[in-house]
């Protein structure tokens, strides 16, 4: 050992020492002095997000992982053609038996139980859906009956069989003698909300696409069904168009921070084989700076008395090349992702620059919209989703659009973010007919000490004034996590399993909301998402029981 390195040694150690002379932590915020949850015991072992109806019964089966297979039942619409369908049973098989050293399964005695020897999966729709995309009306219902010899799973569609199968997966456990078991059981099993989603942010931080794959993969671990994915932003314009690629070559960070069409392709195809639909956000006309670096004449100019100040704001809603762009530009983003809706985002719009233009005041004062600077961004986003709807897309916008009066159309989804009175939002947009999606309360980039995964779990979404017509408009939530201080580096960390907390929320029945049983079961979900390969931050103080790999 050097001289430098042993000095350091020793100054560590120096460190240490003192430490332990002292506090061995800063004492709890105020907010977080609470009972601390203790590890036990539930009932439901370790499943997650809780099934609708689950009856476990004592008698354990046991499974030899060279004999256990999963196919397809008789009756099944779906057979060894439906590709979705046989990369799931692969990487199933993989999930329950792949962290075990179960080769030397010969040298171990074999346990008096009785053995599950297969597990029959059966699609009853006479359309399985094996090669089509999910859409929010896709069934994720399912039926698992574990019985011994056989277990069968039943699904209308190829999502609920997908959501069955992380379920059984989740049954299976192995004992420290190295063997495979699981209890009988009946399930019945759909989803609360039929939109549940997690929005990454791509632009302030460019994520690398396997930072996306692997969240992907803990997405369909805790039930979520929608990526938000949040492509562009003021900071970077990742997404590499083909229609216009200065797009990206001018207003990425750099030539390696873009995501080719065989990039989001991947995304895309990806998150299909786990029943993940992807929507992606192009956020306008604020939240657009590097969008003007490769598209001309794009954005405002910005004035300081009589001359240009030569700073930029907002897209520029007075001139048609805008629209031209706009339509050419959706019209691919539309032929790219194959869900049904875009996200148009519309927040938080400046209109410092539009009221410092004298083009902008003029035209203002030929539409008759005086100095109501709303009234220009209502024109903005109305021919915006006049143009969406014409390459028959569905829109999404965040709450602000509605919120200024912009006359948007019975069929557009409004997602609330704003987190002071959200539910007063909630019962005004419903109100008005809208279809809403709810993010307020979890946004995950606001972090603190202690356990804040049972703030969000706490959260009821349906909780505001309103009719049952008006709660049955909201159709789900989203789990956000923006980029500014998130890359590739923090980001599964800092998501998992807090949006965990969130996926249970939004699956599992309203009355599922004991916060004991539910540390219980996510403590060991968590275990399990690091043996999968999630690198997810532990609750509190604990282990697991298995050794942590491939991270």
């Amino acid at each position: 050992m050097g001289r430098a390195r042993l000095f350091l040694a020793l100054l560590c150690a120096s460190a240490v020492l003192a430490a332990s002379s002292l506090h061995q932590r800063p004492p709890l915020p105020e907010e977080e002095e609470e009972e601390q949850l203790e590890l036990g015991e539930s009932p439901a072992g370790s499943l997650w997000p809780l099934p609708r109806s689950l009856r476990i019964l004592p008698r354990q089966l046991h499974l030899a992982p060279s004999r256990f297979q999963v196919v397809h039942g008789p009756g099944s619409t779906a057979g060894p053609s439906c590709a979705l369908l046989q990369d799931a049973f692969l990487r199933y098989y993989n999930y329950i038996f792949g962290y075990s050293e179960w080769q030397n399964e010969h040298q171990r005695p074999l346990p008096a139980e009785a053995e599950l020897v297969q597990l029959q999966v059966i699609i009853s729709s006479k359309d399985a859906e094996c090669d089509s995309y999910p859409s929010i009306a896709s069934s994720e219902a399912y039926q698992l009956l574990v019985t011994e010899p056989v277990a069968v799973l039943k699904a209308e569609k190829v999502w609920g069989a997908l959501r069955g199968l992380e379920t059984f997966s989740q049954m299976v456990y192995e004992n420290e003698y190295g063997t495979f078991l699981l209890n009988e059981s009946e399930i019945t099993d759909y989803p609360r909300f039929a939109h549940r989603g997690i929005l990454l942010d791509t632009s302030r931080h460019f994520l690398p696409v396997k930072s996306i794959l692997r969240n992907l993969d803990a997405m369909a671990f805790n039930k979520f069904n929608v990526l938000h994915w949040h492509i562009v932003d003021d900071h970077s314009f990742p997404y590499q168009s083909t229609t216009f690629p200065e797009l990206s070559d001018k207003g990425s960070y750099s030539f390696n921070h873009v995501y080719t069409p065989t990039d989001v392709r991947m995304v895309i195809d990806y998150a299909r084989l786990r029943g993940i639909r992807v929507i992606p956000e192009f956020d306008s006309p604020g939240h657009t700076q590097s969008w003007g670096k490769g598209q001309k004449d794009l954005l405002t100019p910005c004035y300081n008395g009589e001359h240009q100040s030569g700073s930029y704001g907002p897209v520029n809603p007075i001139v048609n090349t805008t629209y031209h762009f706009m339509t050419d530009l959706f019209k691919e983003v539309s032929s790219v992702f194959p869900d049904a809706y875009i996200h148009l985002g519309g927040d938080e719009v400046d209109f410092t620059c539009w009221k410092s233009n004298p083009d902008v005041r003029e035209f203002m004062k030929q539409q008759r919209f005086g100095t109501d600077f709303a009234k220009l961004e209502s024109y903005y986003i109305q021919k915006l989703l006049g143009i969406v709807s014409s390459i028959n897309k569905g829109y999404i916008v965040w709450q602000e659009v509605f919120d200024k009066g912009v006359k948007i159309k019975p069929d557009t989804i409004v997602e609330v973010w704003i987190r002071n009175l959200y539910t007063e939002e909630l019962q005004n947009v419903t109100r008005a007919g809208f279809t809403t999606i709810l993010a307020a309360p979890w946004y995950l980039d606001y972090i603190s000490y202690g356990q804040d995964w049972k703030r969000y779990y706490s959260v009821e979404p349906l909780k505001f004034s309103g009719s049952e017509k008006q709660k049955k408009l909201v159709i789900g939530g989203e789990a956000c996590l923006w980029g500014e201080f998130v890359d590739a580096t923090n980001l599964t960390p800092r998501l998992w399993p807090r949006a965990s907390a969130v996926g249970e929320r939004l699956w599992s029945s309203e009355n599922v909301t004991n916060i004991k049983d539910a540390y219980n079961r996510l403590a060991r979900h968590r275990c399990r998402m690091v043996r999968r390969g999630i690198a997810a931050e532990p609750l509190f103080v604990g282990y697991c029981d298995h050794e942590i790999r491939n991270l």
